[in-house]
């Protein structure tokens, strides 16, 4: 029986993420009630894009040689040049719950947490550092979070297609269609505001009678069945939330912007277009203020788009297996630059946009990178980070902070050097975690650490 009370449940599960209408956030606090919504003035805004890259990089040309200021920029990064006194390069970076692990590399990159990737019944996330912003800058707008990703849904244990997760380790929902994602944000609500309501109020009944039956079920239920249960009633009680948000929201009209380029059929195999539609589709969400938090895995590990528009007709995967092939590692070469080309365009695109007197990249704090740094044998240890963005909120950058050698010792960056780079960590307290509680305490989140965190990084701070 507790089978097929499990299947019931799974099924369930996937009919309510989807019926959410957007993708589930934290449960909705006392001190998450919309502000603007009641007519209460706003402070100036924080805001915080997470942008993730999977399966690594090639090292021997992404690796900057120089510590300091008055760095080189290195191939890989060489489209950034316009930009680099408004970012942070960083070497060395790792999570120590991440080493030796294999296949959890996105599902922790914002986490931190200490996951079996050899068991998927033993699977426990933990929240991601973009949800803990959420719970500060959601009462200011109409959507706590936005997670877009190449491949929607959540994937599967130890293959994310998302990197959000909320309190209870549930991920949350990631859509990749730039058309899905602006009708939700900008669209009018079909039939209008009353029969929004009308099915809000349906949701809400929906929602409190299978809470209700699941929990009667409850003891009846073995241990492994207890703990399936209480992953999807999480679920459940955050589109329970959702559900709420929405309704106190209905009343405040959306803005009217346009929506052209977002209903256009973006092909992924034109990979530039794509990336740059959904970086489009960030920008607006943010200038509007719909969002203050947004994440975007433009590709999964074992989903990253081929670059057919530059020749390379391999997936991301399929490149980091190189086994050392120089022709291979040349392509995924032109597969880091490509990427960090439509980085840049993203980059463009928030210093154009302006927030009152400053440029919108000043507002927004943008990290960019990797869970993984050698994709052949899946180390990671020195992980490509790179942090833009953000001097408006007490930020300084034009700096290359070297982990691996603090004192510019000479890098011959050939093969065996970046394997060695990419085993142990040269710097034990270097931890990415730091790097994350520098970013929430200047989204005004009030914490002291962030998983295994020592301290923030005072380099980067004005």
């Amino acid at each position: 029986m507790s089978n097929i009370l499990s299947q019931r449940w799974l099924l369930s599960r996937r009919h309510f993420l989807r019926g959410a209408g957007a993708a589930m956030a934290l449960p909705l606090l006392g001190a998450m009630t919309p502000l603007r919504a009641a007519g209460a003035a706003a402070a100036k805004p924080r805001r915080s894009v997470f942008v993730y890259i999977p399966n690594g990089v090639n090292g021997m040309t992404w690796q900057v040689t120089k510590p300091g200021r008055g760095y080189e920029l290195s191939k890989a990064l060489s489209p950034l040049e316009k930009h680099r006194d408004a970012f942070t390069v960083f070497s060395g970076l790792f999570h120590p719950n991440g080493l030796g692990q294999a296949h959890v590399c996105a599902d922790t990159w914002l986490t931190g947490a200490k996951i079996d990737a050899q068991s998927a019944r033993q699977y426990h996330n933990t929240i991601s550092c973009d949800q803990l912003m959420a719970e500060v800058t959601s009462r200011h707008t109409r959507f706590a979070s936005l997670e877009l990703s190449i491949s929607s849904g959540t994937g599967q244990p130890n293959n994310s297609t998302t990197l959000a997760f909320s309190r209870d380790g549930v991920p949350l929902p990631a859509e990749d269609s730039p058309r899905v994602v602006f009708d939700r944000l900008f669209g009018e609500e079909v039939g209008g505001v009353a029969a929004q309501r009308t099915r809000l109020n349906k949701r809400r009944s929906v929602l409190d009678s299978v809470l209700d039956e699941a929990n009667s079920l409850r003891r009846d239920l073995g241990a492994d069945d207890r703990t399936k249960l209480d992953e999807y009633l999480h679920s459940v009680r955050d589109v329970e939330q959702r559900t709420e948000r929405l309704d106190k929201w209905l009343d405040t009209p959306k803005p009217k912007v346009d929506g052209t380029a977002f209903h256009r059929n973006v092909s992924k195999e034109q990979a530039g277009e794509y990336y740059r539609t959904m970086f489009d589709l960030i920008v607006l969400a943010l200038r509007t203020d719909m969002t203050r938090v947004v994440t975007y895995m433009n590709g999964s590990e074992g989903n990253g788009l081929a670059i057919p528009e530059i020749g390379i007709t391999q997936s991301r995967h399929q490149l980091s297996h190189h086994g050392g092939d120089k022709d291979v590692l040349d392509r995924l070469t032109r597969s880091d630059t490509f990427i960090m080309q439509q980085f840049g365009y993203f980059l463009d695109r928030l210093k154009a946009e302006t927030d009152g007197d400053e440029p919108l990249l000043d507002r927004t704090m943008v990290l960019f990178g990797s869970g993984m740094s050698y994709g052949h044998s899946h180390s990671n240890s020195n992980l490509p980070i790179l942090l833009a963005g953000g001097g408006g909120l007490g930020l300084k950058h034009g700096r290359h902070i070297d982990y691996n050698r603090p004192k510019g010792e000479n890098y011959k960056l050939d093969y065996d050097e970046w394997l060695n780079l990419c085993g142990r960590p040269k710097d034990e307290k270097a931890r990415l975690s730091n790097l994350m509680l520098t970013m929430l305490q200047k989204m005004e989140v009030p914490t002291e650490h962030f998983v295994d965190s020592l301290a923030p990084i005072s380099e980067v701070l004005a």
